[in-house]
């Protein structure tokens, strides 16, 4: 079997026993992405000199009994848009091309720097993350691996497309509404977000503060599980981290799920949800049931409202944090510098910014405009705190709600490019997680009659992470595909 094919626990005890060598690893992943990446355009920028270069001095100290750190010189997708020393991080905007961070963000210092990941290279995902498709780049669309003519979601669909394709063994995003577990479901891999505040933002290029949290995506549970005990915990320098103890998820996965208490929201099955979603979810809710666990039914009466709610919200923080890209401050400046400051701060961004960033940033602006501050931007504040209120009093009827991911499986590319409100429909699932701030995770459920992968969200309370992780694992031993590869990548 191909090393690709592996799960990075396995390649670790692979590596600790000496069966193989991190050097060899790392070539494998390039290997991979030679022959694989003309197909589907997962990476925007490689770092591959740098990469064998410290797998060679990984090797010569595992040779010689020291230690690398707990990921032994795993292969690591980065989404462009969290920040590495020195590597191009551009976000997929033309606006900060040429932009290499002078410091780490805190996962990257964890993961690389502690814990002994080696750094790839930077995947592709929508314009400051701005999309569920992953074709609002400035680089071009990235296409999904089990089938290429289909969206692998967004907007971290680079990293979810490089571990689907085996081109990677672990990879970074961010989810603001959904852009970890839309692309996961999407392309049949395992994505997490974690609580507000349970994983440091700093170095994460802001879309929208309230709403985003960095997350993983990763082939299998017990690697989600590893990567989270390692880039979670409070971090001084980001005042939204949260001081909770971390567990050892990797060693709750196993729990047996008797007495764990499944709410069923019925708007999460309704309409616009494909009914082979539906069936899949629904059947591996039996799974769980036959494994011990009970169901509920349960209500999140302000669903229909959370769509509009989002976007009000995210926009109008997209508003205020892009403010700063006007090529003086921050971004490259247009060449034409003609007429008065703004003249050329309207230029620089019409130059450097895409389509959607500009719709969003528009829409944003409205949103917080005098005379309209009331009308839309707090009145979306006051019914975020409705939705929150909602799963607070699912919870008090459940441990935790099950639901499909996404309201279908992808799509095709183009498709719903021209529509931006379809496009944005297709977060209903994923971003009442991220209005409450909770935790949710995505796993493979079961595939189409087109040969998709199907979705199936997990949603915890706040900082439950080990118990939607037991539930993911659990579920995913019992159906056992994540493990099968995809079709259209040979």
């Amino acid at each position: 079997m191909e090393l690709y094919n592996y799960m990075g626990y396995e390649l670790i005890e692979k590596i600790i026993n000496k069966e193989i060598i991190v050097k060899d690893l790392i070539q494998s992943a390039f290997d991979r992405i030679e022959t694989t990446d003309n197909l589907i355009y997962s990476f925007i920028n490689l770092s591959k000199d740098k990469a064998l270069k410290k797998a060679k001095e990984y090797d010569i100290k595992i040779q010689k009994g020291k230690k690398v750190g707990n990921l032994y010189g795993l292969p690591l997708a980065n989404k462009d848009l969290i920040c590495i020393k020195g590597f191009p991080t551009t976000c997929c905007s033309k606006i900060l091309e040429g932009y290499h961070p002078p410091y780490n963000a805190f996962v990257t210092e964890r993961l690389i720097e502690q814990e002994g990941a080696i750094h790839i290279g930077n995947t592709n995902m929508d314009e400051f993350a701005m999309g569920s498709s992953t074709e609002n780049s400035c680089y071009g669309p990235t296409y999904n691996p089990w089938d290429i003519s289909r969206v692998p979601g967004g907007s971290s669909g680079g990293s979810a497309a490089s571990i689907a394709s085996g081109q990677a063994i672990l990879a970074l995003g961010s989810d603001t509404g959904g852009s970890i577990r839309c692309p996961a479901s999407f392309c049949g891999v395992v994505g997490l977000k974690p609580t507000y505040g349970r994983v440091s933002r700093y170095g994460l290029v802001a879309f929208a503060n309230s709403l985003d949290q960095i997350g993983t995506i990763t082939k299998c549970v017990y690697d989600t599980a590893l990567l989270l005990e390692i880039i979670a915990g409070k971090d001084p320098l980001d005042s939204t981290s949260v001081n909770i103890k971390v567990d050892k998820y990797t060693e709750e996965l196993k729990k047996p799920l008797d007495k764990k208490i499944l709410g069923v929201p019925e708007e999460f099955f309704g309409e616009g949800v494909n009914n082979e979603v539906k069936s899949s979810v629904k059947k591996s809710i039996e799974k769980l049931k036959s494994l011990g666990a009970t169901t509920v039914e349960v209500t999140i009466p302000h669903l229909e409202y959370t769509v509009a709610t989002y976007y009000l919200l995210c926009m109008s923080e997209a508003s205020s944090n892009l403010a700063r890209y006007d090529g003086l401050r921050y971004g490259k400046m247009s060449q034409n510098l003609k007429g008065d400051v703004y003249d050329v701060f309207s230029r620089t961004r019409n130059e450097g910014l895409g389509a959607e960033v500009r719709r969003r940033i528009f829409l944003g602006t409205y949103a917080l405009s005098a005379g309209y501050y009331d009308m839309y931007y707090i009145k979306a504040l006051k019914v975020r705190t409705l939705i929150k209120n909602d799963f607070q009093e699912a919870y008090k009827k459940c441990d935790f709600i099950v639901c499909p991911t996404m309201p279908s499986t992808a799509f095709k590319i183009g498709e719903k490019v021209d529509d931006p409100l379809q496009m944005y429909m297709d977060d209903v699932l994923t971003c009442p997680v991220n209005l409450a701030g909770l935790p949710a995770i995505t796993i493979p459920c079961g595939f189409d009659s087109n040969d998709l992968p199907i979705g199936f969200q997990i949603i915890g309370n706040y900082f439950d992470e080990k118990g939607i992780l037991n539930i993911g694992y659990q579920l995913e031993q019992e159906l056992n595909i994540y493990r099968k590869t995809v079709p259209a990548i040979k």
